[in-house]
């Protein structure tokens, strides 16, 4: 047996006064958009920025529905929303905030999200940049797709099926 260990490295920032112009513009403009969200059941508001290598921002926010199979998260939403509209530019950062009365921290996106960003960057070469945060306070800043989401599911692995 071997036994291996995985490690990431997490910035941890007390607010956005520390970060660059560029970081806190895009943190923004996402929580800009917190006020686009349709969440009228869970009330847990989420948008996202999406910063292109073409200097476009892409925004998108999550959409719930009734029949709760048929929303979709806010990083998704703005991920298709950018690479339909400009299917060149790479993915070169993302913010992501949420909202609820009763959140004072950053949230990291759920797991089909994460694996989203991991194609989208394993098919772009270059890393995404991360910006986590609650709609104020604390962000969290990560380097890299992977650090979310180290043993992932890849086109690699299609091929070693029978």
């Amino acid at each position: 047996m071997i036994k291996k260990t995985i490690t990431f490295d997490l910035e941890v920032h007390e607010d956005d006064s520390s970060m660059s112009t560029e970081d806190q513009a895009l943190l923004s403009s996402a929580r800009s958009a917190l006020e686009r969200a349709y969440a009228p059941y869970s009330n847990f508001r989420v948008a996202a920025a999406v910063k292109l290598s073409n200097g476009e921002v892409v925004e998108g926010t999550n959409q719930e529905n009734a029949a709760y199979p048929s929303g979709l998260c806010a990083e998704r939403v703005a991920l298709f929303a950018a690479k339909s509209r400009y299917p060149d530019a790479a993915v070169e950062s993302i913010a992501i905030v949420t909202h609820h009365e009763e959140l004072s921290s950053p949230v990291a996106p759920c797991g089909a999200c994460r694996q989203v960003i991991l194609e989208y960057q394993t098919n772009q070469k270059p890393a995404i940049h991360f910006l986590l945060s609650a709609r104020k306070g604390t962000v969290y800043t990560l380097s890299d797709a992977r650090s979310l989401l180290p043993l992932h599911f890849s086109k690699e692995d299609l091929k070693k099926a029978p």
